[in-house]
């Protein structure tokens, strides 16, 4: 917060360390080179076998400059659907509307979930990419909550001639600490953003072999395609804080938190479990859970407005097999941000006691109201005639006692 609230804020600098548009880059060229070197570091990635451009500012912007630097417009893509955990930037469109910028200038084709288990199913992805050829595919996912197999996806990638990128940017901080499987290992490219489990400043990095794939050098394809392709000039502070950062995913102090995010999350589940709900996937590898309520008859943004009245944030989102991303059948509860905060497995255990009081005042709230439209849902609870007030209220007493135990950090 330091480094990005600094002078760094002032400096143009567009291009590269070394082969910049301005004069008077001297030092934000060692901070940027800094950061590449840390990046590697972080990574364990050798300098030799590959690079990095820390300049992206998200991670929406680093996977269409890596679309920008492999693809012509039009060629085809492959990547997890929206409405089963995947990213809105890796291609998703409706039968009506083509959503994501990406799947109007590039042909998308998504995989799924097998809806019987909740994992990805590689069988449908490999037979699908035999018949569309796709020259990219894209492994990750914003809301799924187990690892990949990598071995698998690199295999189908090599038999139809494609590309294999990861957006690895809800688990690098999980990726850095060595707590889940190596993407490194097996694509050509990864990208990710840098403010997620990593827990550093808004921005992105494009990581990419530095030998020729398919005929491409992909170093110099991928940083003329962030600069002058789709950027201007780097966020040097944010590049500040992205070095601080990437320094201290190198501690062990950092590993021994990747490995308690994964721990609370696997009792967070147990509980849910316990308790009776059912979890997409039937658990969780990595740093969240995804929740079905449809059993319930319930939907994640009933859930989401109850909880939030008694200060418990989480989000509604989609599982497979869902008709509406507004109403999605589920949520998504993530344990990285109240480890920060020095949560353990006993925290997170009242975590999920307190999200399943809020469930059940839901599901009771949701029997009183006169109409079946989520917006009847959400001016009945706000009305005088909402009597579960007092409820919600003891609910968020509670749930505040017991975080306010715990300090926020940067305040």
């Amino acid at each position: 917060m330091e480094a990005v609230g600094s002078c760094l804020t002032n400096k143009y600098s567009e291009g590269l360390p070394g082969k910049r548009y301005y004069g008077g880059n001297e030092y934000i060229d060692e901070l940027e080179t800094l950061c590449q070197e840390r990046a590697l570091a972080a990574f364990h990635l050798d300098g030799k076998q590959w690079g990095v451009n820390v300049q992206p500012l998200s991670g929406s912007p680093a996977n269409f400059e890596v679309y920008t630097a492999l693809l012509s417009p039009h060629d085809r893509i492959m990547g997890l659907d929206l409405p089963h955990g995947g990213h809105l930037s890796h291609g998703y469109m409706t039968p009506k509307r083509r959503v994501s910028g990406t799947s109007k200038y590039f042909e998308s084709m998504p995989y799924r979930l097998d809806e019987a288990t909740g994992l990805v199913d590689y069988e449908m992805l490999e037979k699908t990419a035999i018949l569309f050829r796709p020259k990219l595919i894209i492994i990750g996912a914003s809301a799924y909550p187990r690892d990949f197999d990598y071995p698998r996806v690199r295999k189908i990638a090599d038999s139809v001639g494609a590309f294999l990128m990861m957006d690895m940017a809800h688990i690098s901080g999980l990726v850095a600490a060595s707590v889940v499987a190596n993407p490194f290992e097996y694509c050509d490219v990864v990208t990710t953003t840098t403010h997620k489990s990593l827990r550093g400043p808004r921005g992105g990095m494009i990581f990419f072999k530095k030998d020729p794939i398919l005929g491409v050098d992909m170093e110099s394809a991928i940083n003329n395609a962030v600069f002058p392709g789709l950027q201007g000039g780097p966020h040097n502070h944010t590049i500040g804080g992205l070095a601080v950062c990437l320094k201290h995913a190198q501690s062990p102090e950092f590993k021994a938190y990747q490995g308690q995010v994964v721990s609370n999350c696997k009792a967070l589940a147990s509980r849910l479990t316990e308790l009776g709900y059912k979890l997409v996937s039937g658990g969780s590898d990595n740093h969240l859970v995804l929740v079905d309520l449809r059993p319930l008859g319930l939907d994640g943004a009933r859930i989401e407005k109850i909880l939030d009245m008694a200060s418990i944030t989480l989000n509604k989102n989609s599982v497979p097999g869902d008709k509406s991303a507004l109403v999605p059948g589920g949520i998504r509860i993530g344990t990285p941000a109240m480890t920060t905060r020095q949560f353990t497995e006993k925290e997170f255990i009242a975590t999920a006691d307190f999200i399943h009081e809020g469930v059940l005042i839901a599901l009771e709230a949701k029997g009183c109201v006169q109409g079946s439209k989520l917006q009847d849902f959400m001016k009945f609870i706000k009305s005088p005639e909402f009597s579960l007030t007092d409820r919600i209220t003891d609910l968020q007493r509670r749930v505040e006692a017991l975080t306010t135990q715990f300090p926020l950090p940067g305040l």
